[in-house]
């Protein structure tokens, strides 16, 4: 009997440990029982929801927002590097340029879930992901959101009609993440798993194959 779990996936395109954590969880789901199916849902999560047009200099908003300094932001961005060569995920070797508001690509995010399907959804996150850390593209560029959306293999012509109209999507998106941080998410990745076990943070595939076997049971249990 096949056992369905739902894990919502709340994470941010600008996230870099967004990019380990979704690469950690594909890694996860290999190693799960093929009686469980996992239906993954992206979620929004807005790290820089004020950041106006044009970006800011990657480095510059790193010391700013940590306080460090530019040697140590460098070392922490190789830190991650090396993480997400270990599950799979290949980061430019330059590291991004800029940091960008993510607004569109999760309104272009909620489009594909609603006219296709959550893996449509998940697939086109995964491109945007590639497009912004491994090609260091430059995300609030229009042909770089419908380039991700046709390597997704999805309708770039409908897609552009989303991209091109700002309110398309927008208050669907502002009412999840107000949804999702009311409910005390206030970092990414979060995994919330059948809607009630949460892990926080790029973990280790162990502790995901862990929750979701451990839901898997409880479920086949009731």
């Amino acid at each position: 009997m096949t056992t369905t779990i739902r894990i919502d996936l709340v994470s941010d395109i600008a996230c870099p440990w967004c990019a380990v954590g979704l690469s950690t969880l594909e890694r996860a789901l290999e190693q799960i029982h093929p009686e469980i199916k996992v239906d993954v849902h992206v979620q929004p999560f807005e790290l820089n929801p004020n950041m106006p047009l044009g970006g800011q200099d990657v480095i510059e908003h790193l010391t700013d927002k940590y306080n460090m300094s530019a040697e140590q932001v460098l070392k922490n961005q190789q830190n991650i590097y090396t993480r997400g060569a270990e599950v799979g995920f290949t980061f430019h070797p330059e590291g991004r340029k800029r940091v960008y508001n993510t607004f569109n690509c999760h309104r272009l995010m909620f489009w594909a879930e609603e006219k296709f399907d959550a893996h449509a959804a998940l697939s086109l996150k995964k491109e945007l992901l590639a497009a912004y850390f491994t090609l260091a593209d430059d995300i609030d560029d229009r042909q770089t959101l419908l380039h991700a959306v046709t390597r997704a293999g999805l309708d770039a012509e409908a897609a552009a009609l989303v991209v091109d109209d700002p309110t398309a999507y927008a208050q669907a998106v502002r009412e999840a993440q107000q949804t999702w941080q009311a409910k005390g998410i206030h970092a990414v990745p979060a995994f919330v798993i059948e809607q009630k076990y949460l892990i926080e943070g790029a973990q280790p595939a162990e502790s995901l194959v862990n929750a979701i076997n451990h839901l898997a049971k409880q479920k086949t249990e009731v």
